[in-house]
């Protein structure tokens, strides 16, 4: 038995090792590593004097579209992250004893990078998602990089990626952080070895539907558990929604919003957004008090709001306000900020519908938003990072 311990000790030590030694690699040629160094894959097309890839723009919807570049780091037996380093954009291999895919040992982040009209390309509040996935691994028992380590990952990836920025108005690239438990484990326990991975995808509108969305009320099936991890962007927390928005779409609505799950009077969340009220120029949203994702659109959101004047409060919000609301909307990353439409109760037989379009508070909130990440209006918080 001590033998085998051993032996087992000294190939993971091996292993570190050998990674080690990649990453020093690594390490030194990214050291000449520049934007204008970049290497230029085939299919490279032309907008309006800067290289982008061979794509229709027109058609870009949200869906995953493979870029050139992925971000690997790892982290070995407790011990820190590595340097990482970018490879091409590829599968990957797992053990089937990986942590993840056996104990759903896992959290990540989203983010997006916008091109300015100047084709500047913008990163919207990396540091905000470094902390959130940082909080995230706390408590699925992982470690994580460090805040510096993942918004310099971050930024070399949307670096090599720079050609799959959409041209300004057809899009974004939307940056898929993930932190992984990938050491094999049989028992229940943390994994031993960790993989922090960064990918990303053009993306446009996450929800196209003009005029607002319609929703409908899920009073069975329920998102999260007060002490759970609703409060944190498991891995786990995303496909026991599927069936709510699955059946939801089926009947013809567009997402869901879930209630509590103690007394089902309240309401907490959409399917992937945190969801907002709007009475009497009022604004009010369900408070990130353990079941709720505290999202970065949605701080953003309250930030915005406040500077504009109008009252906001966090606070527990009933569905019979949800359904006496003069404008209800959603906010997330992807899908930035969506006006509602209407609202269904059907075990109530109710639907309320609401103001949308121009000169609303949804509208205006929404303008200054994208305002900001697009570079269009300048950004006196900070909020910005530009990449060069």
């Amino acid at each position: 038995m001590f033998i085998q311990k051993t032996l087992t000790t000294i190939s993971k030590l091996k292993q570190c090792k050998k990674l080690q030694n990649e990453v020093s690699l690594s390490h030194l040629i990214r050291a000449k590593f520049t934007t204008a160094a970049l290497p230029k894959p085939d299919g490279v097309s032309t907008f309006e004097g800067e290289n982008y890839a061979e794509f229709n723009w027109d058609e870009l919807g949200f869906g995953f579209v493979p870029t050139d570049f992925m971000y690997t780091m790892k982290c070995c037996d407790g011990g820190e992250f590595s340097q990482g380093n970018l490879n091409r954009y590829g599968n990957i291999e797992l053990s089937p004893s990986a942590g993840i895919l056996n104990y759903g040992q896992g959290v990540f982040e989203g983010l997006k990078a916008y091109r300015r009209e100047d084709e500047r390309v913008l990163l919207f509040r990396p540091e905000e998602n470094a902390k959130r996935l940082k909080k995230g691994a706390e408590r699925m028992c992982m470690p994580s990089p460090t805040i510096e380590q993942f918004v310099n990952a971050v930024k070399e990836t949307a670096i090599a990626n720079k050609r799959w920025v959409p041209p300004p108005g057809k899009g974004s690239m939307y940056i898929r952080p993930l932190l992984m438990g990938t050491g094999n484990v049989l028992g229940i326990g943390p994994a031993p070895e960790y993989t922090f991975i960064i990918y990303s995808s053009p993306v446009n509108s996450y929800h196209n539907h003009e005029g607002g969305l319609n929703l409908v009320v899920e009073d069975k099936l329920y998102r999260a558990v007060t002490s759970g991890t609703g409060g944190v962007k498991a891995v786990t927390n995303y496909a026991p929604i599927y069936k709510a928005k699955i059946d939801a779409k089926a009947k013809g609505y567009a997402d869901v919003v879930f209630l509590d799950a103690a007394t089902g009077n309240y309401i907490e969340e959409g399917s992937t957004s945190n969801i907002f009220i709007v009475k009497d120029n009022i604004i009010a949203t369900p408070p990130t008090n353990g079941t709720i994702l505290p999202g970065i659109t949605r701080k953003s959101i309250i930030e915005i709001a406040l500077d504009s004047g109008y009252q906001v409060t966090e606070r527990a919000v009933s569905l019979e306000e949800l359904l006496d609301a003069d404008e209800v909307f959603l906010t997330g990353t992807a899908v930035v900020l969506n006006p509602i439409a209407s609202v269904t109760v059907p075990y109530k037989g109710i639907r309320t519908e609401y103001r949308t379009g121009a000169e609303t508070v949804s509208q205006k909130l929404y303008e200054t938003l994208t305002g900001i990440q697009s570079g269009r209006i300048e950004d006196t918080k900070g909020w910005t990072v530009e990449i060069e």
